[in-house]
């Protein structure tokens, strides 16, 4: 009995050992497989974990979407706003070779010229005070040289637009010619620079309603024509039409109206935590119901009183014709911003829209756009023709909102387009003055330096 147990017991270990034999490479490659497996995903595991840990930057997109949005968090939205100041590029401003080694000499006038209308401090404030941005920026950037014979252009800092009428406060240019026309004399007959060229490269700056014309309103400014002595000079100006227009007809770089990239700064920090846009329609500004003056003029074309007429009942439509300091706390409320015509085409509207981030509605029939080949103006704003205010606006809107309001809004937020029209005390890559002097150096066909080097390099070859 015992032996046959035995023998029993010994059959079946030897049934189980045969059959680990036959099954026993099947079963080496399964367990190896298992082993690599694991393997695999323990390592691609560690792989991912690590990556989610490491510091990411937000896409330009994703801010501009979080921004509009209403559960923005403030270190998010003040992570944007720097980039108002802050270049993205830490080279230096001017190295070797930008602006094809452009060299601009600055006048040093006397005092009546510029620096004593600084007494007023509106004068370095007001929406015409790029002329003194742009010679501040000048005086401390790379460009300038104190040795006029190696200069490209002549900056002549004239201040026109500091006059302030004592009656209604608005800047007076009555004093803009003569006050012109004797700077010229004084540089003509002291230094040799303006008569060996005619002014062909020399700079000023015209930044009021129809530039180097010097007059508010158009058909004065189109008698008076542009002054004799700066037909042949470079004018920077705001105005800018895409038509022939007589005030236009000089060498000119169109330049933003100034806004004050610091009261910027301060409305964009001051902005609300929620980043919410509460106000659909924005506008405060000179809104008249009989908009003809003692003169005969229409103020901005009827425009701005049939948008009054049409809209100022409409809840979605906050329009105020009332002045408020703090207006830029409610641009950047504001999902669309109007910018009509007043008694020019352009407005310091477009600027402040612009940089705080509100689509700018521009209703200015022919109206030019100032470095339209960095600031893609038809894909930061719309435009309304001035005939269709009355029928068609409210439906345009309603349009852009229902397809394309947040592309708009993202590329408003591209911080570049923003520093190209701030003027900064000192030059900064990309900002306005720094497009300035890119527009300059394209124009170094009309410096007599330039001129004479190129004339010589053919000569020796």
């Amino acid at each position: 009995m015992v032996f046959r147990r035995t023998t029993k017991s010994s059959k079946r270990f030897y049934l189980r050992m045969k059959l680990l034999d036959r099954h026993g490479n099947f079963c080496y490659r399964y367990i190896r497989w298992v082993l690599c497996l694991s393997l695999s995903l323990y390592f691609i595991s560690s792989y991912l974990i690590s990556s989610s840990t490491t510091p990411t930057s937000l896409h330009k997109a994703t801010v501009s979407t979080l921004r509009t949005s209403s559960s923005v968090s403030r270190a998010l939205f003040e992570t944007n706003t720097t980039d108002l100041q802050q270049p993205k590029s830490q080279k230096p401003i001017l190295s070797r070779g930008v602006f094809n080694d452009l060299k601009v000499y600055i006048y040093d006038l006397p005092p009546k010229y510029n620096s004593d209308w600084l007494a007023n401090e509106r004068c370095s404030k007001h929406l015409f005070a790029a002329e003194v941005a742009i010679h501040k920026a000048l005086l401390s950037g790379d460009v300038r040289t104190l040795d006029p014979s190696e200069a490209d252009f002549f900056f002549v800092p004239v201040y026109v637009s500091c006059n302030f009428s004592s009656q209604n406060g608005f800047p007076a240019i009555g004093q803009a010619r003569p006050l012109l026309a004797s700077a010229v004399r004084l540089i003509s007959s002291e230094l040799p620079f303006w008569n060996r060229s005619g002014g062909a490269d020399h700079v000023f700056v015209a930044s009021h309603d129809y530039g180097a014309c010097f007059h508010a309103m158009e058909d004065e400014a189109i008698a008076d024509g542009i002054p004799e002595f700066l037909k042949r000079s470079i004018i920077l100006q705001t105005f800018g039409v895409r038509y022939r227009h007589p005030c236009q007809a000089v060498e000119n770089v169109l330049i933003p109206p100034y806004v004050s990239p610091e009261s910027v700064q301060s409305t964009l920090e001051r902005a609300p935590e929620s980043g919410k846009r509460d106000i659909w329609v924005y506008f405060r500004g000179k809104m008249e119901a009989h908009p003809k003056n003692a003169s005969g003029h229409f103020y901005s074309k009827r425009v701005r009183t049939v948008i009054w007429q049409k809209y100022h009942r409409n809840r979605k439509f906050y329009l105020k014709r009332q002045r408020y300091d703090g207006y830029q706390s409610e641009i950047v409320r504001s999902v669309f911003c109007l910018c009509p015509l007043g008694w020019a085409p352009w407005s310091p509207r477009l600027v402040e829209s612009v940089a705080l981030g509100c689509i700018p509605v521009i209703i200015a029939d022919g109206i030019q756009f100032p470095f339209a080949d960095v600031v893609r103006w038809s894909q930061i704003s719309l435009t309304v023709a001035e005939k269709d205010v009355g029928k068609k606006l409210g439906r345009i809107l309603e349009h852009v909102v229902a397809t394309n309001l947040s592309g708009i809004q993202r590329n408003l937020w591209d911080p570049e387009i923003r520093r190209a029209l701030l003027f900064n005390h000192k030059i900064q890559v990309g900002d306005a003055t720094w497009q300035v002097l890119d527009a300059l150096s394209r124009k170094l066909d009309k410096s007599y330096r330039s001129s004479r080097l190129l004339g010589q390099r053919r000569f020796d070859t």
